[in-house]
């Protein structure tokens, strides 16, 4: 049986050509990347190609790329480290600390994310509240999971430091409006010169399909994983554009323009600049195109051949490669196992909630039930996906959501004695 996978939104498989540009460096180019001596050079010169290659990517300059071990590690740099930067300031003389002196008492800073962004970025922030460091604003998105300017736009305070709205939802593939909010924020920026408000967005879904150049974006910060773009995992980067303040959150070596301590994955890094700048190819171009073209089939092909089948976000303002249903009565777990057995890879939402029994927050966040929530399935494609493993997918989807339907009690009788599945 051939197995099909279709959960590219958890992770991909490394690309043959990044795979052999890192093969060199785990073997034979071992040499750690702060040595003094010629190994070191050899494997610093590595990491800042790859520097170089990512910041191009980006439109940005090399010394504004720091590597990580990917978007988590990234996202809790940007919200600890920023926040740590404003208390930090406070002991100085800077425009923070004569704010807080002109009030004769601490203000304590102020975020605005979204209600359903990455735990890695939900849980800082909260974890931020509850340590008492910062007020949170989480704003909810419309029933497409669409979050609109306005909204960021009334949410601002005069103590807010930090907006953190990211590019593409993991698990609903809603691609939200960065340029518009970053051409806000630099408006707020112009009109209040005491303070700035710092813009990040986690980019890490967003980076195969959509324009990250981080000047026409407006964003101060931007996170990515290279396991999400065809790269190794344990992997990853933060942009910080110059005079953003950041200070480090991990102590030990002076790595990364003293912004992230730690030994260099040179292997991964080299992988990391190689996949990156693999997307800005024509090849790549093509392949977005085709897997757009399946997406749509996918989605027509399942709302119209599968009884009481809801697509969960926005179709217009959404990834090229991402799908999310809703099944009624039926249990997402056992969508998902049945289908894994049936040769097919999919997953119920994010692959770091796997372990929660709660219902996905992304889902609630844009008003489904719980129930419902229960019952979703996620289908994220890419550049390997052909027509006919669609095809496959959802003849064995039907079959499945069918018996689980009749274990249940749930079979609509009348449909389905009049539709093959």
């Amino acid at each position: 049986m051939k197995k099909i996978y279709l959960d590219y939104g958890a992770t991909t498989p490394v690309d043959k050509k990044v795979l052999k540009a890192m093969l060199p460096y785990f073997s034979e180019k071992y040499g750690n990347a702060m040595s003094l001596h010629s190994f070191g050079r050899e494997a610093n010169e590595a990491v800042e190609k790859a520097r170089k290659q990512t910041a191009d990517f980006f439109g940005a300059e090399p010394e504004e790329i720091i590597f990580t071990s990917g978007a988590t590690e990234s996202n809790n740099l940007v919200i600890k480290g920023v926040i740590k930067k404003y208390y930090d300031a406070l002991e100085t003389k800077s425009p923070i600390g004569d704010l807080v002196s002109k009030n004769s008492r601490i203000i304590k800073p102020h975020i605005i994310t979204t209600a359903f962004e990455h735990h890695c970025v939900l849980d800082a922030c909260k974890a931020a509240q509850k340590e008492n460091l910062a007020e949170v604003t989480f704003i909810k998105p419309d029933k497409d999971g669409l979050i609109s300017v306005e909204s960021v736009k009334k949410s601002i305070k005069i103590n807010t430091i930090l907006i953190s709205v990211m590019y593409v939802n993991n698990e609903i593939g809603t691609m939200q409006p960065i340029a518009k909010i970053g051409e806000l924020i630099k408006k707020a920026n112009e009109a209040n010169k005491l303070t700035k408000l710092i813009f990040h967005t986690d980019a890490t879904q967003a980076i195969n399909y959509f324009d990250c150049n981080v000047n026409k974006l407006g964003i101060d910060l931007l996170s990515m994983s290279a396991h999400k773009i065809y790269g190794p995992k344990g992997i990853g980067a933060l942009y910080v554009r110059k005079g953003t303040p950041i200070i480090r959150v991990q102590d030990g070596g002076d790595q990364e323009s003293k912004k992230r301590a730690g030994t260099h994955n040179v292997p991964g890094i080299v992988g990391l600049g190689e996949a990156i700048s693999l997307l800005k190819n024509k090849e790549a171009r093509i392949k977005n195109k085709e897997i757009l073209e399946l997406r749509n089939y996918l989605i027509k092909k399942v709302l119209k051949e599968i009884p009481d089948a809801k697509l969960n976000g926005s179709k217009k303002f959404r990834s090229p490669n991402n799908t999310n249903f809703t099944f009624k009565n039926i249990e997402g777990e056992s969508l998902v196992l049945m289908l894994d057995k049936a040769g097919i890879a999919a997953s119920t939402g994010s692959a770091c909630s796997t372990g929660s029994l709660q219902p996905s927050h992304v889902l609630l966040s844009i008003g489904l039930k719980p129930e419902e929530a229960h019952g979703s399935l996620r289908i994220t494609i890419g550049k390997y996906t052909t027509r006919k493993d669609m095809e496959d997918t959802v003849r064995k989807l039907k079959k499945i959501i069918f018996d689980l339907r009749k274990i249940s009690g749930k079979v609509l009788d009348d449909y389905y004695r009049s539709h093959k599945h």
